[in-house]
C-alpha cells in the first residue's frame, strides 16, 4: 500500500482497491513508509473515512512526520484537532506537546517551543522528565542559561517531576559549554542526590568542559576516581581522546603521550581521531621526532593509515615552521598513497607558495584546484578562503582574469569573494572594483549583480560608473525587476546610478516603459531630470499607446513645477484626447502657458464631475503647487468627492 501511494499520485480512487478492513498494524506501517508528508496526511483522512479507528499510537505517528518534515503550522493545527478528530476518543497528553516542542526546537524555532510548552502547561497537561529535557536542551542550544536554571527549579518545585540522568547530561553539556564549568561541575554533584548515576557520557561531557576551560589535571582527576566509584563505569575511546586533546592544547604534549600509553595499557586502541589529534599537538610543539614515532605507530596499528586531515596536519606543520619544500614533499605523498586532497591542502600551501613569491607554482595549484572542482565538493575541511586571496589578486593584477574568473567553471570570481567573507578575510575596495570591472566585461549579469549586494552588505564603497554599467546589463538581459531591485539598494544605502545615461540606453533599446519608471524613480528621490529627456520619454511614450504611464510622469513633472519647460504639452494632450482621456487631456492643457494657450481653441469651462474624476484618475493627493499652477477656477468640493484625504488648507490656497 506504501508503495502505491509514493509512487502514484494521490487520489480518492487510488486505494479503492484495498476494500478489507484495515488492521492497526497495516495503517501504522503504512504512515511509517509513506515518503511524503502530505501523501501520510492524505492517508491518514482516508483511513479514518473508511472506518478506521484511529488511537493514540496514530495520532503520534502522523504528528511526528509533520514535524519531522517541517509541517510545523499543519503540525500544530493537527494537534489542537486531536480531540475533536477522534471524537474525544484521544486526550491531549505530554508526549504529543513533546513532539512538537522537539521539532520545533530541531527548527530552531526557539520562541515557539517556550509559547508550546506554556499553553501545554494552561491546557492543563502536566509536563514530564521529557518535555522539560526538551526545554533545557533547546535553551542551552540558544545559551540561556538563566532561563534554563529556571526551568530547572520550576520543574522540582512546581510540578515535583524528579530529573533523570539524561536530564543531568543535558545541564551539564549546555553549561560547559557556554563557558559555565563550574555550574556544570556543580550539576554533576548535585546529580547524586536524585539518586542518578552518571554514565560515561555524562564524564565525557564533563571531561570536555573541563579541558577546554583549561582544567586538565582536574580532568584527569576526575577520570582516575570514575572506575573508583562506579565499578561498572570505564573510560572509553572518547574519554582518553578528550584528555589529549586537553593537554595538546596546554601544549603538554608529553603528559598526553603518558595517556595514550595509559589507554593501550587498558586495552583500548587509538583511533584515526586520537592518532590525529596527537599528531597536531606534537606539530604545533615542534616534536617532530615523536610526531614522527606516532607515524610509525599508526602504521604499525595496521588498522588506520594516515588520512587527510593528517597529511593536513604536517603540511600546515611545516608551512608554519618556514619549511615549504618539505610541505611540498608531504603534498606529493598524499598522491602517493591516493589520500584525497581537500580545500585546506591546497589552501595553505597557495598561501605560503605566494608569501614566497613563487606565484607560477601557485597558479599551477590554483589550477589543479579548479580543475579537479575541489572547492565545489563537499569533501573534507571547508575552504580557508583568505589563503586564495594573494593569487587572487595576483592573476586580476596581471591580466590573468579569465583564470581568476573561471567563467567556464560554476564557480565564478563572485563565490571567491564569497569564501573570502566566510574566513572573516575581507578584500580591500580596489579588489571589489577589479572584478566586478572584468565580471561586467565578460557579460556575467547574475554574478555582477550578485557583487553588488555583497559590497552592499559589507559596507563596500560603491564606484557609480560600474554600477551605471551593471544596471544596463541587467536591462540589456531582460531582467528589469532586477536591475530595479539594484536601483533600491543603492539608493537605499546612500548611493547613485547616473540614471540619465541608463534611461538613454532604454530608449535606445525601444524600453520607454522601464525609461519612465527610471525618469520616476529619479523624481521621487529628488534627483533633477533632463527635461529634453522627459520630453523624449513622453513622445515614445505617445507613440505606443501608452497615455497612462505618459500622463503620470507629465503629473509628476506638473507636482514639482517643472512642466513650464515641456514642449511636448500639445502632443500629449492631442494623444490622450485620442485615446478618450478627455478629462486628462482638459486637466494637462490648463498647465499649459497662457501665451501658448491662446492659440488653442477656447475650453469649456471645467465640470465638477471632470474636476472630480480627474483627480480621483491621479490616483494621489494633489499637492498646494499643483493647485497654483492650475491657472483656473478649482471647485474645492471635488477634493471632498474625491476622498483624497489631504491636508491643505485648499479654499485658502
Amino acid at each position: 500500500m506504501a508503495n502505491l501511494i509514493n509512487f502514484k499520485p494521490w487520489s480518492n480512487g487510488l486505494l479503492s482497491s484495498f476494500t478489507t478492513s484495515l488492521s492497526k498494524t497495516t495503517v501504522l506501517q503504512t504512515l511509517r513508509h509513506i515518503k511524503v508528508p502530505s501523501k501520510a496526511f492524505q492517508f491518514f483522512k482516508w483511513a479514518q473515512e473508511m472506518g478506521f479507528p484511529h488511537n493514540g499510537q496514530s495520532y503520534f505517528i502522523m504528528l511526528e512526520i509533520l514535524g519531522r518534515e517541517r509541517n510545523l503550522n499543519v503540525a500544530r493545527n493537527f494537534l489542537f484537532s486531536i480531540e475533536k478528530r477522534s471524537n474525544g476518543a484521544v486526550k491531549l497528553e505530554d508526549k504529543f506537546f513533546n513532539s512538537l516542542i522537539r521539532s520545533y526546537g530541531e527548527a530552531g524555532l526557539f520562541k515557539e517551543s517556550m509559547k508550546l510548552f506554556q499553553t501545554m502547561k494552561s491546557s492543563g497537561v502536566s509536563p514530564s522528565v521529557v518535555t522539560f529535557n526538551s526545554i533545557l536542551s533547546i535553551l542551552l542550544r540558544r545559551g540561556r542559561t538563566n532561563m534554563a536554571k529556571d526551568v530547572y527549579d520550576e520543574m522540582l518545585s512546581t510540578y515535583g517531576v524528579t530529573p533523570d540522568t539524561y536530564t543531568y547530561n543535558i545541564l551539564i553539556r549546555g553549561f560547559c559549554k557556554n563557558s559555565m564549568v563550574d555550574e556544570g561541575f556543580q550539576f554533576f554533584k548535585e546529580m547524586m542526590s536524585f539518586n542518578c548515576n552518571p554514565d560515561v557520557i555524562t564524564y565525557n561531557t564533563l571531561v570536555d568542559g573541563l579541558c577546554r576551560a583549561g582544567k586538565v589535571r582536574i580532568a584527569r582527576n576526575l577520570v582516575n576516581g570514575m572506575s573508583k566509584k562506579y565499578k561498572d563505569l570505564n573510560p572509553n575511546i572518547v574519554t582518553y581522546t578528550t584528555l589529549i586533546r586537553g593537554y595538546c592544547m596546554k601544549q603538554e604534549v608529553d603528559e598526553a603521550l603518558v595517556i595514550l600509553e595509559e589507554m593501550t595499557h587498558r586495552g583500548l586502541k587509538p583511533n584515526i581521531i586520537t592518532y590525529n589529534t596527537l599528531i597536531k599537538g606534537l606539530c604545533e610543539a615542534h616534536k617532530l621526532d615523536k610526531m614522527k614515532d606516532i607515524l610509525e605507530q599508526m602504521k604499525g596499528d595496521g588498522r588506520f593509515s594516515p588520512d587527510t586531515c593528517t597529511f593536513n596536519t604536517l603540511i600546515h606543520s611545516h608551512c608554519c615552521a618556514g619549511n615549504l619544500d618539505e610541505a611540498l614533499k608531504v603534498f606529493e605523498n598524499m598522491k602517493k598513497f591516493q589520500v584525497p586532497a581537500d580545500s585546506a591542502s591546497y589552501s595553505v600551501l597557495i598561501r605560503s607558495l605566494c608569501q614566497r613569491g613563487d606565484y607560477d607554482k601557485a597558479e599551477t595549484l590554483f589550477d589543479e584546484l579548479f580543475d579537479k572542482e575541489i572547492l565545489l565538493s563537499n569533501f573534507g575541511s571547508k575552504p580557508l578562503s583568505a589563503s586564495y586571496s594573494p593569487i587572487f589578486q595576483y592573476l586580476c593584477e596581471h591580466g590573468k582574469t579569465k583564470k581568476a574568473e573561471r567563467k567556464d567553471k560554476p564557480l565564478l570570481a563572485k563565490e571567491t569573494l564569497e569564501k573570502m567573507l566566510k574566513s572573516s578575510y575581507q578584500p580591500i575596495t580596489s579588489t571589489w572594483h577589479s572584478i566586478l570591472a572584468r565580471l561586467l566585461e565578460n557579460g556575467c549579469v547574475h554574478e555582477s549583480a550578485c557583487v553588488i549586494v555583497m559590497m552592499l552588505e559589507n559596507n563596500i564603497r560603491q564606484n557609480i560608473n560600474l554600477s551605471t554599467k551593471s544596471l544596463q546589463l541587467l536591462f540589456g538581459r531582460g531582467l528589469q525587476d532586477r536591475a530595479f531591485e539594484i536601483t533600491e539598494l543603492l539608493y537605499k544605502n546612500g548611493y547613485r546610478i547616473k540614471i540619465e545615461e541608463v534611461v538613454k540606453f532604454l530608449c535606445k533599446r525601444g524600453k520607454i516603459s522601464e525609461a519612465c519608471k527610471m525618469m520616476l524613480f529619479s523624481l521621487e528621490n529628488h534627483q533633477n531630470v533632463d527635461m529634453d529627456l522627459c520630453n523624449a520619454v513622453i513622445l515614445d511614450l505617445c507613440k505606443i499607446k501608452n497615455m497612462s504611464e505618459a500622463f503620470s510622469l507629465c503629473y509628476e513633472l506638473v507636482e514639482r513645477g517643472l512642466h513650464q519647460d515641456l514642449a511636448c504639452l500639445n502632443e500629449l494632450i492631442a494623444a490622450l484626447e485620442e485615446g478618450g482621456r478627455t478629462e486628462e487631456a482638459a486637466f494637462i492643457s490648463k498647465r499649459i502657458p497662457r501665451l501658448e494657450n491662446l492659440d488653442r481653441p477656447q475650453q469649456q469651462p471645467i465640470k465638477h464631475s471632470q474636476c472630480a474624476k480627474i483627480i480621483r484618475n491621479l490616483n494621489k493627493p494633489i499637492g498646494e503647487s499643483v493647485l497654483l499652477s492650475l491657472k483656473m477656477p478649482v471647485h474645492v468640493d471635488c477634493f471632498d468627492q474625491a476622498s483624497f484625504g489631504a491636508t491643505h488648507d485648499y479654499k485658502s490656497a
